[in-house]
């Protein structure tokens, strides 16, 4: 018989706060973490703001504990990650433990500077310890190793939908009774190389972005990491952990429309959707909030909101985007996510999609644009829309 995963505590650090405390209180307060890059060197600084975590790497790596050569993805796989499992530490003996970690990024911000020397010094000189980690599976050995983790450890990159999927395979692998705990999310840092490459695509603002609005630009980058501890029922006895929610529902989906665009009614969305809450036992109206994938870009919003009005028809449920805060940060947006949605469910909060101002054309209904309280969330959906048309849903459900 399965197992159910329950979520019994949370790690966060994004451009609004570098614990999960601290982005709450910037959720709660409405305060977006959009600016000007600082730490990013950037020929697009002054054009294109990005959500960058308001620590330089050394800074980071003082929190963390580990040393300042990481690459910054790790650095912030390391400070949540901790943060999520710190509380149980000392009680986890004899229990089987994973670590879940995906990112897109891997080493690349080190990788830059490598290659810039490499060309500089002909290449005879060049730092070679900057590209050692280049890999994104060694941004997680970096970390499993720090934490001490290596009952089973696994990197999982697919893109937008990267971490949403290693909290589904952890999902899978404590319901199975595999493993007892799991810490599972993802982190992605900013570089030089992923900004270049999506202002190629022309799909980032040049100013703060607006998700699901009618004037959407496209979307901000971020960076960040977030991560849940999963537990089975006999590691929350043993470790004396209440839950927050338990993993009720997941799918991913694959509609192999383009490389980089979802197909434009949102088949890949809706099949997410849909197969998630089949694996939750749900209908549609148990649903209470759902934190959009929300990126800000024209295909994006119109697809997922799409597939959302073909599964909910005129009763969609209260749903927001968060990146107007946090910006898009790729492999870690799925987890942020998840993060926002225990969050949720946990104090009954539903957090506002900001700068929202003109109803979208194509979808009769409109986000949240205010922040709700005392609310009664019993079902959270939380959507990551991934490059490839990987796609990806997760409900989480009070326990």
């Amino acid at each position: 018989m399965d197992q159910q995963a329950y979520v019994v505590n949370t790690g966060l650090i994004t451009a609004i706060g570098n614990n999960t405390g601290e982005c709450l209180d910037a959720l709660v307060a409405g305060r977006s973490g959009v600016a000007k890059a600082k730490y990013l060197q950037t020929h697009w600084r002054d054009e294109v703001p990005v959500a960058e975590v308001k620590l330089s790497n050394e800074e980071l790596s003082a929190i963390a504990g580990v040393d300042a050569g990481w690459p910054r993805t790790a650095l912030l796989s390391a400070i949540a990650a901790a943060e999520a499992i710190q509380p149980f530490r000392g009680k986890l003996q004899g229990l089987r433990i994973g670590f879940f970690s995906a990112n897109t990024v891997g080493g690349m911000d080190l990788t830059e500077d490598f290659y810039a020397g490499f060309v500089a010094n002909n290449k005879s000189s060049a730092p070679l310890a900057n590209v050692t980690n280049h890999e994104c599976g060694a941004v997680t050995e970096l970390v499993s190793d720090h934490l001490g983790i290596h009952d089973f450890v696994t990197t999982i990159s697919t893109a937008c939908s990267s971490s949403a999927n290693s909290i589904m395979m952890a999902a899978q692998m404590i319901s199975k009774g595999m493993l007892d705990v799991a810490i599972a999310g993802g982190a992605d840092s900013l570089s030089k190389f992923t900004l270049n490459g999506f202002h190629t695509l022309m799909i980032l603002d040049k100013e703060p972005c607006q998700p699901f609005d009618q004037n959407r630009r496209g979307l901000n980058l971020g960076e960040g990491a977030g991560y849940l501890l999963l537990m089975s029922e006999k590691a929350m006895k043993q470790c004396t952990a209440a839950p927050i929610s338990v993993v009720s529902g997941y799918a991913n989906t694959n509609d192999a429309y383009h490389q980089t665009a979802s197909s434009p009614e949102g088949l890949g969305n809706k099949m997410a959707m849909q197969q998630a809450l089949q694996k939750a036992g749900l209908q549609p109206s148990d649903i209470n909030y759902i934190n959009l994938h929300g990126t800000g870009t024209a295909n994006n919003d119109s697809s997922e909101g799409l597939a959302i009005t073909a599964i909910f028809g005129d009763k969609v449920p209260m749903a927001s985007s968060t990146k107007a805060f946090t910006g898009h940060t790729l492999g870690a947006s799925g987890a942020v996510e998840a993060v926002f949605s225990n969050l949720s469910i946990r104090d009954g909060l539903v957090f506002p999609n900001i700068r929202w101002q003109t109803q979208m054309e194509d979808i009769p209904w409109k986000p949240v644009t205010e922040l709700q309280t005392a609310c009664d969330i019993r079902h959270v959906l939380s959507n990551s829309f991934g490059f490839g048309g990987n796609c990806s849903s997760l409900i989480f459900s009070k326990s």
